[in-house]
């Protein structure tokens, strides 16, 4: 913390978070930052979204600092363009946790994330959410086996007759000694590499900057954001945010389509300016 400002990291997610409903970062949020940073305050991007789906939407509002992606297994360097680390999901536990799954839960339709900064969405025939963007188009595949020809982030996976809270919770039951579980969206429960979080990831990030949890605050409004704000010193949910996190967070703020992130901003940074003195203890 600093004499002055509430927090020197503003950690926020980017879906259902920053971006408002139709994909974009309102001017009212991009204001309630600019007099956070320009008080001394970094702003860091955190993720579900990898590095390579996440840039065109970071270019989007002319973001160049760091930010997390891949639920934490990705440090992108927003300005350079070039990852400054990466975890990948090992393919042969991938696989078995797919099959253990399968075997007990019935056929899935499955997803992948390709690893690095021109990595695709590879999917199924079967799999029918949109994991991507007109950016980064989804790339179909014939056979199960194409999805790990390259090195992955993370598997997307989804079950004909299980809700996704259903799906999330028998997948960490059957598979969580072998892969960390998440839900991450409507459809998106994810399969990544054990005891990864967007809080490792943040963590990560943090150390780069001489920052910690102490420091931070954190938005957020699905579960994949849980470890996040348990780990900053105040989590804030956006309001209509999954139940998980409205039931532990320090605050709930306004929905993404009511700029939830620049209220709480602006209450805590905006007698703060360009102008404020605040230095490091």
């Amino acid at each position: 913390m600093t004499t002055g400002l509430p927090y020197r990291l503003i950690a926020t997610d980017l879906d259902g978070t920053l971006l408002d409903p139709a994909k974009a970062v309102t001017e009212r949020t991009r204001a309630a930052l600019a007099v956070a940073t320009a008080a001394g305050a970094v702003h860091i991007v955190v993720t579900g979204r990898a590095a390579a789906w996440a840039r065109p939407v970071l270019d989007g509002f002319g973001y160049t600092g760091i930010a997390v992606c891949g639920q934490g297994a990705q440090v992108y360097d927003a300005g350079a363009g070039k990852l400054l680390t990466s975890m990948t999901l090992d393919r042969k536990v991938a696989q078995l946790a797919l099959a253990k799954l399968t075997a007990e839960l019935g056929p899935l339709a499955v997803a992948a994330a390709q690893d690095g900064m021109h990595g695709r969405v590879l999917a199924q025939a079967d799999y029918r959410t949109s994991v991507t963007s007109d950016d980064l188009p989804l790339g179909r595949v014939a056979a199960a086996a194409e999805l790990f020809a390259e090195p992955i982030g993370k598997l997307f996976v989804q079950h004909p007759g299980l809700t996704d809270d259903q799906l999330a919770e028998a997948a960490h039951r059957i598979v969580g000694d072998l892969v960390g579980v998440t839900l991450a969206g409507p459809r998106l429960v994810e399969l990544l590499p054990l005891g990864l979080s967007k809080a490792t990831g943040l963590a990560v990030a943090a150390r780069r900057l001489g920052l910690r949890a102490a420091d931070t605050i954190a938005f957020g409004d699905m579960p994949n954001d849980l470890p996040m704000l348990r780990w900053a010193a105040h989590g804030v949910a956006m309001a209509d945010a999954h139940p998980a996190l409205l039931a532990v967070a320090d605050e709930v703020t306004a929905s993404n389509a009511q700029d939830g992130v620049a209220l709480v901003l602006e209450r805590l940074y905006g007698g703060l300016g360009a102008g404020s003195a605040a230095q490091p203890r």
